[in-house]
């Protein structure tokens, strides 16, 4: 304890040239340190500088497979007389950093990117945002278990406890704008409505058929926001008035004994469709969006079946997170207070990519979801190294990155539809079970246990 108190104190007298600060522009450093000292998180010494793990976890998003040290080298330059810290330090002080700081920087730093000018991120005037779900498998710890809780199944527990996120999107530039982080037995449902009060009269939000309920709309209409959602064609709605593009209107109620008294309805706009390519999944089957845009002279049914289909950018924005910028099964994070902590810093991180994208989408006049964002997180984390120290070099630096976030444009996207199947079958091996969590250990060297059979 002795020797790590005096390796924090020596490293919380080293200069403040992170190169993480050639990221300013987008979560300011003034930012992060005003939000320590409002909420009583500045007291640090001799500890590592609060302000510097912050970035430390945002680099932790950032920079997934690389361990403790290898993300301290990335941000911090080398001193011959103060050597990196060992992980068993910054473990600790990410401990003393909490939840909180990230929680309310990201409430803080986080927002919408897109303007008019945009491309697809608007329909008629109206911004568009999705809204999904997601889990996150976590460490295997009994903390972990306990708190978070594991998805049941056919034939045992998970592997592995799991986080269920909640996120809303933003289509245009797939922020992740909202997000609310709940163990796995926390419903999608309720998790929604929390999320819901953020909407503005000047959305158009899409979700998919595990959404939509009454109260859902209702709260989407209170908010003067707009709705274009799927539905399940098992529902039952009375066609009180047919439109010329061969929707309807009608009613939806908020339970069965409503309906038949006609009691406190909603009036939504249902499409009811089906496809005539035999070659293209669905075909043949009745499909069904609900949507609170009642003029089918100013939204045609079928611009709106189109329009549904920018629901998917969010399950891309979802990879960039899950696949692309984590690319690791499973979180590092051994605590529950880690693990909401480290989810934070993914979510920062893929801001800040996010960022850089709508910033060089912008310069270069095209849509941010032409742009990469595989190619400017490994230009991101190919380039942060080089981050001079002076705020001129700094500036230079972040323009020339803009530019060659800007030169990886994508292909226009192909028309296609794959089945959902499993291409994986099923492992041949015994799935684990509670037992094996407390399995015997060996109490004799490898070596010793030996025994020759004659």
């Amino acid at each position: 304890m002795i020797a790590l108190g005096k390796e924090v104190a020596a490293l919380a007298q080293q200069p403040s040239d992170e190169r993480m600060r050639g990221l300013q522009r987008i979560i300011p450093c003034a930012t992060v340190k005003a939000i320590l000292k409002k909420h009583g998180y500045d007291r640090q010494c001799p500890r590592l500088p609060k302000w510097f793990m912050v970035w430390f976890v945002i680099g932790l998003g950032l920079c997934c497979c690389d361990g403790y040290r290898q993300v301290y080298r990335w941000l911090q330059r080398f001193r011959r007389d103060q050597p990196a810290p060992g992980k068993s330090s910054l473990c600790e002080a990410r401990r003393r950093l909490g939840v909180a700081p990230l929680r309310r920087l990201f409430d803080r730093v986080v927002r919408l990117l897109a303007t008019p000018a945009t491309p697809q991120a608007f329909y008629r005037g109206r911004r568009l945002m999705a809204l999904d779900g997601f889990v996150v498998d976590v460490p295997d710890s009994p903390d972990n278990a306990r708190v978070f809780g594991r998805p049941g199944g056919g034939r045992a527990a998970a592997a592995f406890p799991q986080v269920r996120l909640v996120a809303l999107c933003e289509i245009g530039t797939h922020v992740l704008w909202k997000c609310l982080a709940k163990p796995i037995r926390c419903a999608e449902m309720a998790m929604a409505a929390v999320l819901l009060r953020g909407l503005t009269p000047d959305m158009l939000l899409l979700w998919d058929r595990g959404f939509l309920c009454y109260a859902h709309v209702a709260q989407v209409r209170q908010g003067g926001a707009h709705l274009l959602a799927r539905a399940k064609s098992n529902l039952v709605f009375r066609d009180r008035r047919r439109l010329p593009d061969g929707s309807y209107l009608a009613q939806l109620y908020a339970s069965k004994k409503d309906r038949r008294r006609g009691r406190g309805g909603l009036t939504v706009r249902v499409i009811d469709y089906t496809f005539d390519d035999p070659g293209r999944p669905g075909s043949g089957q009745r499909h069904r969006l609900l949507t609170t845009l009642l003029d089918s002279a100013q939204d045609p049914a079928t611009a709106l079946i189109v329009l549904y289909h920018e629901r998917w950018e969010e399950e891309l924005a979802i990879d960039e997170l899950k696949t692309h910028q984590r690319q690791r099964p499973v979180l590092r994070s051994q605590s529950p207070a880690g693990v909401v902590q480290e989810l934070y810093g993914l979510l920062l991180g893929h801001y800040v990519v996010r960022q850089l994208l709508a910033e060089a989408a912008a310069a270069a006049q095209q849509a941010p979801r032409r742009l990469s964002f595989t190619a400017a997180l490994k230009i991101l984390r190919c380039r942060l190294p080089e981050c001079p120290g002076g705020a001129a070099g700094r500036q230079r630096w972040y323009a020339d990155l803009l530019a060659e976030v800007a030169q990886e444009v994508l292909e226009e996207r192909r028309d296609r539809i794959n089945p959902r199947v499993v291409k994986r079958k099923m492992s041949k091996w015994l799935k684990k079970r509670p037992k094996h969590r407390v399995h015997p250990q060996p109490v004799k060297k490898f070596h010793e246990a030996i025994v020759i059979e004659t």
